[in-house]
Order: C-alpha cells, then structure tokens, then sequence
C-alpha cells in the first residue's frame, strides 16, 4: 500500500514521546509499505540528518514551522474560535500536502494528533482517513474544567470543553478510524462527543526494550530522577507540585537526597519551581537513558493530561523503579506494589519513595517484575505491528465500501 504520514512532530531525532511514537509507529508501517511522511520541524527537529527515516519511508518531507505559536499568534481570537487555533491550516504545509497528492495517490493518509487532521482532510474520498491522536483534548478539558475553584474559570474551562467535544465529535466523523493511547482515552471518545459513536481503537505507547536495557549505569544511592521535559505543561505541574509538597518532606528525613529533572528548559519559567542545591536540571541531553538508568528511584507525579506516560516505560525497561501518581500511571496495565508504587498524596508519595530509597530488596523486585511486564506488553515491536495490522485492515475494509 501506499500510505501518506502527516506528522505534528518531526520524529528524528525521537527525543520526546510523541517523537518516539511517531518513530516507532512509521518503522512498523515502512517495513510492509510505501510510507511518504510529511512532518511539521521545530526545537530539537534535525530533518538535515535524519538518514535513518529513510530506512522506511520512501520520502521525507520537513516543514520548518512550529504550528503551536500560532496561540502566540492569535492570542485574542483563541477563546472566541470554535476550533483549536492549532488546527488552522499553515499554507506552508497544505501547499506541501497538495503538491503531493497532485502526483501521487495514496491508500491510507494517517494524521498524527489533531494538529495534521485537517490536512489529511485534502485527500480525495478513495484515501482511508486514520486518525492517530496522542492524547484525548476533550477530556483534558474536561479535566481541566473539574479542577477549577474559582467561578469565573470554571464558566471559561466548561466552555472550551464543550467548544472541544463539538469540534472534536464533528472532526472524527470525517475519519474511518481514530486511534488513542489508552482505554480511558478511548471511553471518553466515545461517551463525551455529541453523536460520535466510533469506531475507537486503543494502540498503547510502547518502549523499545533492545534500546533501552537495564545495566546502562550504576545507580547512584539517594538519587531521583524525572525525566520529562519542562516544556511540556503537565511536566511542569507535576515538578512544581512535586518541588513544592514533596520534595521537601523526602529531604527532612533524608537531606543528601537529590534530584534531577531532564530536558529542555527553553521559555520555561523557573521561578515558579522551588528548585534548591540539591534539585538539578539537565537540560537538553542527546541520550536520557544513562541519567534514568543512574537514579535510584524515577518519580513521575502527574495531575494532568491523559493518554500514557512514555517515562514511565522507559524507566521500567531500563531497571529503575518508579514511584507514580494514578493518573501519571493511568492507561498502563501496572500493579501497586508489584511494578510500580503509587501515591497521591504528598506525605504518601514521600513515604513511598523513601521507602525505596532504603529498601535495595524491593527495588530490584519491582524492577525485575516492570522489566517482564515492559518485555511482554509494551515493545514497540509488537505494538508497531499492531497498529500496521489495523491500518491494513482498515483500508482493506474501506475498500470493500467504496
């Protein structure tokens, strides 16, 4: 088949998680099939050296623009839209689509995330639409809404969630298929949308498990890590939390306790983090796996967001155990106690990882128990195939109708 790939991020190098999703996601497809991937490029984008996608995609196309500053662009109308700003199209990049389709006809066009919908929208009717979305927007909002105290924000939080269930029921009636990252994802998709009934299939984020493998480094006594990066508004409410109401009760009973954050911190704002001596911040690394696989314990304290926590993934593969919220911890087929610790609340999270911290038996029992379930459940290999399979499936189905 003939399958046309339009992609919010650029996924070389794979260096966030949607990044990597994408990454893994084209390999499965580009093995079987003809896969022509047409990306949006910006911050660590490296299109120039990305030989690899070549490997499985017969082209590659990079457009250099950042399609989230158009919030910045249009700061006045994103309330007043009944669609995302994001989802306006660039001329840049639907000039790029058109010109592609003017010579080419494809069999399936995926649109990666939201942010791509509309241009897999140009294709003609004979092009199975899939639609491939990281996170569910309607349920963030809705979230978003739930958390609110102040009455003048809840008014503004209920109406962008109902701007986002109407935009998002009318745009996923256009596409065959739509794919989420979990079931708690999928539910929402399919009980929040006015008249939207499906169909909704779940493909879970995965780990590359040859890539990442335990025994990288030697874990260093009292040490924490989150490797998220800061950019990222769910990240940086997890560490603001985290800096602010846990942390500081990890280091009453433990003061040589310390912490690193990685990633990039570009336009973040730092004062708002309770950062002290012993809280570091890696900025951009090429490779975050020695600094997860140096740390004693991997702490992901999410509030926000929805679809599933890659950091967590790759934690477990590595042989770093992980003390998480629930909800950092939602959509991952992951047992309390037995892969991963859970907690809360902030004295209970502090408890937790400093019992960790001083426990090296149970530290390798969760490892050893998160590196099996990684193993048989979560490998991008037989998550990719998957998700091949169901593209195949669908276009073949979609076939059978025309």
């Amino acid at each position: 088949m003939k399958i046309l790939f339009l992609s919010t991020w650029f996924p070389y190098p794979p260096d966030n998680g949607s990044k990597i999703r994408v990454y893994h996601l084209l390999r499965a497809l580009g093995s079987k099939h003809q896969v022509t991937l047409v990306s949006f490029a910006f911050e660590t984008a490296e299109p120039e050296v990305a030989g690899e996608l070549h490997h499985f995609c017969a082209e590659v196309q990079a457009i250099p623009i950042n399609p989230f500053e158009r919030r910045q662009m249009f700061p006045g109308s994103q309330f007043l839209s009944l669609s995302p700003i994001v989802s306006k199209p660039v001329p840049t990049m639907r000039q790029a689509v058109q010109d592609i389709l003017a010579r080419t006809t494809f069999d399936v066009v995926v649109a990666s995330t939201e942010v791509t919908a509309t241009y897999a929208l140009l294709t003609p009717p004979t092009t199975a639409k899939v639609l491939e979305e990281h996170n569910s927007l309607t349920r963030w909002m809705w979230e978003r809404y739930q958390e609110q105290a102040s009455a003048v924000q809840r008014l503004r939080c209920w109406a962008s969630w109902q701007k986002t269930r109407h935009y998002e029921a009318r745009l996923f009636r256009r596409f065959v298929l739509c794919v989420m990252v979990s079931e708690q994802d999928r539910q929402a998709s399919l009980q929040m949308l006015p008249g939207y009934g499906g169909p909704v299939e779940v493909i879970p984020n995965g780990v590359d498990c040859q890539h990442n493998t335990p025994g990288l480094a030697g874990p260093a006594p009292n040490t924490l890590v989150f490797n998220g990066s800061l950019t990222y508004q769910a990240n940086y409410d997890a560490m603001r939390y985290f800096l602010a109401e846990v942390y500081p009760l990890i280091r009453q009973q433990s003061p040589a306790v310390s912490l690193t954050i990685t990633g990039s911190t570009s336009r973040v704002n730092l004062a708002g983090l309770s950062l002290d001596g012993n809280a570091h911040l890696s900025g951009y690394v090429d490779d975050v796996r020695p600094l997860v696989a140096g740390a004693s314990v991997c702490v992901v304290p999410i509030r926000q967001g929805s679809g599933t926590r890659l950091k967590i993934l790759e934690a477990m593969a590595l042989g770093t155990p992980v003390v998480a919220t629930s909800k950092g911890a939602e959509g991952l087929d992951v047992t309390d106690g037995e892969h991963i610790l859970l907690a809360d609340e902030p004295a209970t999270f502090a408890e937790r990882t400093l019992q960790l911290l001083s426990d090296s038996a149970l530290r390798w029992r969760l490892a050893v128990n998160a590196r099996r379930l990684v193993e048989e459940r979560y490998d991008w290999r037989q998550i990719g195939q998957r998700f091949a399979d169901l593209v195949e499936e669908t276009a073949r189905t979609y076939r059978e109708r025309l």
